[in-house]
């Protein structure tokens, strides 16, 4: 492989204070890619930061800087001659060096109050789904939704005891920097039995419990079936006796009632 051609003069300047990644490519047969990577590594906050320039030529990494090191690195052969160039030049040690400063520790106050501090209680959901077939489990669901920041611990106890016996999804992102992830429990369920979803997350002070209990299940079930029939039949109950007043409202307007004439049967 030749030695990559570097930008050099404003532009190296600009993508140095930028932090960007600049792919060129040439429309023939010696077609490249050349990239330049900036990256931040925070340890406790801002308190430890370190900052790594990357350049790569062709997916290769040929020469780096590392702050934790103070100058330029060559990565192969090819990037030799720019790590002694630029470890020569003062300037370039210089801007290099303050962007510790200057690009890792400005953008993190920048985004410590949305990415840092930003606190999102999880919603948590517990469902059921029974199968017809008997010689197979019941799932138990713990969907856990709209939390940040993304770390979160979910497990399932089954009447106490932690049970390894889960399937997780993947971490979803819902696209309002917030997650989303269920966690599927495969049993046997039997009268008596008790689950508990337990998540932990950082804004819940204590992990937050989520229960479920066949007689609860079956009991919430039952009260629903009452409250229906009872509405319905409530319901018929009262536009019976509706029809029953309206009609006999409308009877008695209609009522006449007679009087027969006073007869003097003296008179005849």
């Amino acid at each position: 492989m030749g030695r990559p051609s570097l930008p050099r003069g404003p532009l190296m300047a600009m993508l140095a204070l930028l932090g960007c990644c600049a792919p060129l490519s040439r429309a023939s047969q010696d077609d490249f890619v050349f990239q330049f990577k900036a990256e931040c590594q925070f340890v406790n906050g801002s308190q430890q930061v370190r900052f790594l320039n990357r350049w790569v030529y062709n997916r290769q990494q040929f020469v780096h800087f590392d702050s934790d090191r103070g100058y330029f690195v060559a990565d192969m052969e090819a990037g030799e001659p720019s790590a002694k160039k630029w470890n020569s030049d003062p300037a370039i040690l210089e801007q290099t060096r303050a962007q510790v400063d200057s690009f890792c520790r400005h953008n993190y106050g920048v985004m410590e109050g949305f990415m840092e501090q930003r606190r999102l209680k999880p919603l948590v959901r517990v469902s059921v789904s029974k199968t017809e077939d008997p010689k197979k489990p019941h799932q138990l669901t713990c969907n856990v939704n709209g939390f940040y920041p993304y770390d979160i611990t979910v497990h399932w106890f089954k009447n106490g005891q932690q049970d390894p016996g889960v399937v997780s999804s993947e971490l979803l992102y819902n696209g309002d920097w917030t997650g989303q992830i269920m966690v599927i429990l495969e049993t046997d369920i039997q009268k008596g039995d008790r689950f508990v979803c337990v998540v932990e997350h950082a804004s819940l002070v204590t992990p937050y419990h989520a229960e479920w209990k066949l007689e609860t299940s079956e009991s919430a079930r039952s009260k629903m079936m009452t409250g229906v029939v009872g509405f319905v039949l409530g319901g018929i109950f009262f536009t019976v006796g509706l029809i029953i007043y309206l009609k006999n409202k409308k009877g008695s307007r209609q009522f006449i009632s007679y009087q027969p004439e006073e007869v003097d049967i003296m008179n005849h």
